[in-house]
């Protein structure tokens, strides 16, 4: 029982890992992909139409032993519908966001998911907010963290880690849009804009998910929306037909590792621990991406480590761990209830307890 209670938080926990740790990957490939001339357009339909390809016939691979899926009405299409139509628009901002600044600067925005999908579950009730409660209150500081390092991230560079030190700056904004300096604010505000459609898509999918709990005909159909969403949109922003000539290149190796761990592997994984743990819960893994698009951005890109990217991130993490402390407590307390206060003020117990009540 025990080893079985482990289990079942510990794969969630192993999933999202590597779900994280692929979309840094992506985002590299991505980044120099573009960087040699493939059209953001031309990435996003081609991507997801090869992840659609994939995820049909393993639909009937998963689902062949069960004779009745749950009934399918219209309002639920519709809600799947919006999950592609939020998943396109995100897929544009955060790839054009990529494309004007680094997956670095991704990697730390993105930690502002946590608490964006934190106030929008609070604002679809999905989310309890007690301000009586402890639990609530270091949710709602490390929302305010989080998004204070995100300003922190987007508008102050400071010293230049990697290369010669200028002295320390705020990003003036009285500058041509295509300086440097501009792009990079222009990115973060787009990646945050990114991050604020990745929260709303959570709340709708696990909308989706309460009411009809089969991943895989999810994300195939709201992967198959988004490429019908996205092909007629994409022909009419990306007009030159030698764009969609795809060599055997990074491109091609981008698209590819899109559509199998990008568009499959890290959609499918998430709506399961979204329906298994949470919206929120999902949302708190993007701290781990820093540190490895860190690491690739320097290797591989020659992108340049500002003393403010690494401020900033270090501000939106200490919020993250702040909003998981708070969502950790909340859970313990509905778990075990409130009855013995002395095993709520012990700090060790939210950490064995799981484990060990069984055992």
């Amino acid at each position: 029982m025990g080893d079985g209670h482990c289990l079942k938080d510990m794969v969630p926990f192993l999933g999202m890992v590597t779900v994280e740790a692929t979309n840094v990957v992506l985002n590299v490939l991505f980044k120099s992909a573009t960087s040699r001339g493939m059209s953001v357009y031309v990435f996003i339909v081609y991507s997801y139409a090869v992840a659609t390809l994939i995820l049909f016939p393993l639909l009937f691979v998963f689902n062949r032993k069960r004779l009745l899926l749950p009934p399918f009405k219209f309002s639920l299409l519709c809600k799947i519908c919006s999950l592609g139509f939020i998943g396109f628009l995100s897929e544009i901002v955060a790839y054009k966001g990529i494309d004007y600044s680094s997956p670095t600067l991704a990697s730390a925005i993105g930690n502002l998911t946590p608490a964006l999908t934190f106030m929008l579950a609070i604002f679809f009730r999905m989310e309890k907010l007690a301000l009586r409660s402890l639990s609530s209150w270091a949710k709602i500081t490390g929302t305010i963290a989080s998004i204070s390092g995100a300003l922190i991230v987007v508008l102050y560079k400071g010293l230049q880690l990697t290369s010669t030190s200028p002295p320390l700056q705020f990003i003036a904004f009285l500058q041509p849009v295509n300086s440097p300096q501009m792009k990079w604010i222009i990115g973060g505000l787009l990646l945050v804009a990114e991050d604020l459609l990745v929260s709303i898509w959570y709340i709708v999918q696990a909308q989706v998910m309460e009411a009809y709990p089969e991943e895989l005909v999810v994300v195939f159909l709201s992967n198959l929306c988004l490429t019908i969403i996205s092909a007629p949109v994409c022909l009419i922003a990306e007009k030159s037909l030698s764009a969609w000539r795809v060599e055997f290149d990074i491109a091609l190796a981008a698209i590819v590792f899109s559509a199998f761990w990008g568009s499959a592997f890290g959609v499918v994984v998430p709506t399961w621990v979204v329906r298994l743990k949470g919206p929120v819960y999902v949302a708190m893994f993007n701290p781990l991406s820093i540190v490895i698009a860190t690491a690739m951005g320097v290797m591989f890109l020659g992108d340049i480590l500002y003393l403010g990217s690494i401020i900033g991130a270090i501000v939106i993490s200490i919020g993250f761990y702040i909003v998981t402390w708070g969502k950790a407590k909340e859970e313990t307390i509905e778990d075990f209830g409130v009855g013995s206060l002395e095993s709520l003020s012990d700090p060790k117990i939210p950490l064995l307890l799981s484990c060990q009540s069984e055992v």
